[in-house]
């Protein structure tokens, strides 16, 4: 079960205290993307290769069986424009029903 308030802004601790500036163009954004998926034991691994393919690490996964259902959250810090490809690489995954994407404050990139 999700513990986040939904809307709520997704904030990494580390990056909290960055300013919002663009640097070289390329923002990085905190990305929560929250799934409904059917229970598989291949699930999460098949939900982390989209982020490790790009050499990204999620500041926080949360996951737990409900009923017949998954409930997956996935927080991360990303470059803006890989917001996109990462939700089309999760949207095809096998076995995801459902998936929403919440944007949280901009980020300097470090």
């Amino acid at each position: 079960m999700f513990d986040a308030v939904p809307g709520a802004l997704v904030a990494s601790p580390a990056l909290s205290t960055l300013a919002v500036e663009e640097e070289e163009g390329e923002r990085s954004l905190n990305i929560r993307y929250l799934l409904v998926a059917e229970p598989s034991p291949g699930l999460l691994p098949r939900l982390l290769q989209p982020l490790a393919k790009r050499d990204l690490t999620p500041d926080r996964l949360r996951a737990g069986r409900e009923g017949e259902r998954m409930r997956v959250e996935l927080s991360v810090c990303l470059p803006e424009g890989m917001v996109h490809l990462v939700e089309g690489n999760l949207r095809s995954v096998v076995g995801v029903l459902r998936l929403e994407v919440e944007h949280g404050r901009v980020a300097r990139a470090a």
